[in-house]
């Protein structure tokens, strides 16, 4: 049996890549570190650390000990935050969500969630997938509305979290008022290879940079910020042209026309491949659902039916539901 406080302490010293620097983060003597970590090795009957001038390296016995740790530490506090909840006087509900998605998808499911569940203590988080992951897999959140592009979500290996695909939200071309480009239907971004760029968020960056070394041009950014509607009132004053997704897009902002909310603003499909993130709920994998977080996941499905577009075959900057897999 391998002790999980000597996994801890194993952890630790992966971390601060010594003995001494763990103890003093653990609050324990560079003797007792040593201890522990030679009792774990007495037992599992293999070395986990190689001691050097250089500090501590970690045999393969011994990371594959700290990623069981990571996870055991992970699955402890998911437990301990469940133990919150259901000895909890009220019962509840911790919710993290991206900014946009905080915005225009979450708001219509849970007036009819709070309807529904007055008893319930609900708690919304502004968290990106970057941290809405970890959030979920230690039991901070019940739940994260999240997103990821191309490449898949954050997760650990073996990580027991579902992911529920809901929708697909494909970034559209900003274009400022009286842009050349105004009133197309769609745009390669190559096409403005000479325009300076407001950026969104890093993510979308990412995608441009790539995109621009493909297609054999530098990227001018005039502005980087991490709120897509910030970045569409800088392009609506002239600053630049964005790449900005759907949901973060007015209701009904029309194709090769102008953006309601922000008067010259022009809204324009992107050709194909166009970029999109693909939109969904990550929970907890348990044997028995979380009661409030599956009715919370149901209200945000059924609640997307105002918001998504019937799929012009050449790719709409709107959001429609995700394909199913």
């Amino acid at each position: 049996m391998i002790d999980v406080q000597r996994l801890r302490i194993l952890r630790a010293v992966a971390e601060h890549g010594s003995f001494n620097k763990a103890a003093a983060a653990l609050l324990l003597t560079p003797s007792a570190v040593s201890q522990h970590i030679a009792a774990l090795e007495r037992g599992l009957g293999h070395p986990v650390a190689v001691r050097s001038t250089r500090g501590i390296t970690l045999t393969e016995p011994g990371r594959l000990l700290v990623e069981a740790a990571e996870a055991v530490s992970a699955e402890l506090d998911r437990v301990r935050h469940e133990i919150d909840r259901v000895t909890a006087e009220r019962p509840r509900l911790t919710v993290a969500t991206f900014v946009s998605g905080g915005r225009r998808l979450l708001p219509a499911a849970l007036a009819g969630f709070v309807a529904a569940h007055p008893e319930v203590e609900l708690t919304v988080l502004e968290a990106e997938p970057e941290d809405a992951v970890p959030m979920v897999a230690s039991g901070a959140a019940d739940l994260a509305l999240t997103y990821h592009f191309d490449g898949p979500l954050p997760l650990r290996p073996g990580a027991a979290l579902d992911w529920l695909p809901l929708m697909e939200d494909p970034l559209a071309l900003v274009l400022p008022p009286g842009h050349r480009c105004a009133g197309r239907e769609s745009l390669a971004p190559a096409e403005l290879a000479s325009d300076r760029w407001v950026l969104g968020c890093l993510k979308t960056e990412a995608y441009l940079r790539r995109y621009a070394e493909r297609a054999g041009f530098d990227l001018r950014v005039a502005a980087s910020t991490t709120d897509y509607f910030f970045a569409r009132s800088l392009v609506e004053a002239g600053v630049g042209v964005a790449l900005i997704p759907g949901v973060a897009l007015p209701p009904g902002a029309p194709t090769g026309g102008r953006d309601g909310a922000a008067p010259g603003v022009s809204v324009v499909r992107v050709e194909a491949p166009y970029p999109a993130r693909h939109i969904g709920v990550l929970t907890p994998r348990r044997r028995r659902p979380h009661p409030y977080a599956a009715a919370l996941t149901g209200a945000l499905a059924d609640g997307l039916g105002p918001l998504v577009r019937e799929r012009p075959s050449s790719g709409p900057p709107g959001a429609w539901p995700a394909r199913p897999s």
